[in-house]
Parts: structure tokens; C-alpha cells; sequence
């Protein structure tokens, strides 16, 4: 039998606040990016309102549809902006075991990218992911905290659609 997850929703006000709080973080370092870069799915809205708090314009990729034009070919080109000394700032909900991070960051250096020209911002952070970031809104150690995080626009979903999907990655569960 699978295990049940445990549901945690995030309120509307705890995710702007967390929001607010990467802008600052974002705001107060000498590095500047030119660009914030949604990654799909989860960390498209949070991105789109870093874009307007900071006033930079907004990019974005999918990696989560696993459609090559959507991810890996725009983040060759994303990787080209980067050698042109184009700062991005990577913006994703949550960085939990890693593996998105860790794909982009190898998929743009497969393609030359700058590395010293990106910098990565999430809500939550899991201090045992397998990637860093830069910036983070807050943080969990999956190792107690075994929670399903429920984004406010992963709210509006079915709750079956919810359990199934955190279902599917049981070892975040266990």
C-alpha cells in the first residue's frame, strides 16, 4: 500500500510574504540579474511575481512537460544569453531532492553556459537536496519533514490529482 501524504497547503499570505522576502534577498546582493526565469511548472508564479517586484522582464522555461522545445532547447538559449554576460535568476517553488536543478545546471553547461551569470531563488528549500541555490525563502530537512507542500495555484486542482502526484514520488513520502 502507498502511503497516505500528509497535506500542507500554503496560504495565499505566506506565499507572498515568502515572495517578498526572495525580492529582498534578491534586491540586497551585488549580483544583479537581467532576467528572471520562471522554471514550469511550479515556479512559473512565483516567478512571475519576482519579475514585477524586482521590475525585470521574465523568461521562462517547462521542464516539468519534458517537451525538448519547451525546456532543453530554450535553455540552450538561455545558456548563449549567459556567455553574452546576460545575468538570469532561476525561479522554482521548491528544490526538494535537486534533480531540476542539478538538469538545468548541467543543460546549460553542456551548452557553455556562464555559470558565475546564474543564480537560483526557491521558496523551500530541502537542506538535504542534492543542489544548492542562492536565494530561499525558507527550508525543510525531508529527513522529519515528510509533508506534501501545496502551492496556492496547485490548490485550485483536484485533491485526488494532489495525493496521486506526491504518491508518485514515495520516497519523498516515506
Amino acid at each position: 500500500m502507498t502511503n497516505q501524504p500528509v497535506l500542507h497547503t500554503i496560504d495565499y499570505a505566506t506565499f507572498l510574504s515568502d515572495v517578498q522576502t526572495l525580492g529582498q534577498m534578491v534586491a540586497a546582493d551585488e549580483w544583479n540579474a537581467d532576467y528572471v526565469v520562471g522554471v514550469g511548472r511550479g515556479g512559473l508564479v512565483p516567478a512571475v511575481y519576482l519579475s514585477h517586484q524586482l521590475g525585470l522582464p521574465m523568461l521562462s522555461i517547462d521542464h516539468s512537460a519534458k517537451v525538448p522545445a519547451f525546456a532543453d532547447e530554450l535553455l540552450a538559449k538561455v545558456a548563449e544569453k549567459s556567455r553574452s554576460a546576460v545575468r538570469l535568476l532561476f525561479v522554482d517553488d521548491i528544490n526538494d531532492s535537486g534533480g531540476t536543478i542539478d538538469y538545468i545546471r548541467r543543460l546549460l553547461s553542456t551548452h557553455g553556459c556562464e555559470p558565475d551569470n546564474l543564480r537560483f531563488a526557491v521558496l523551500l528549500d530541502n537542506v538535504r537536496s542534492q543542489a544548492s541555490v542562492d536565494y530561499r525563502a525558507d527550508t525543510i530537512d525531508r529527513a522529519d519533514d515528510k509533508r506534501w507542500f501545496v502551492f496556492p495555484w496547485e490548490a485550485v486542482s483536484d485533491n485526488a490529482a494532489i495525493v496521486a502526484e506526491a504518491q508518485s514520488v514515495p520516497h519523498r513520502l516515506a
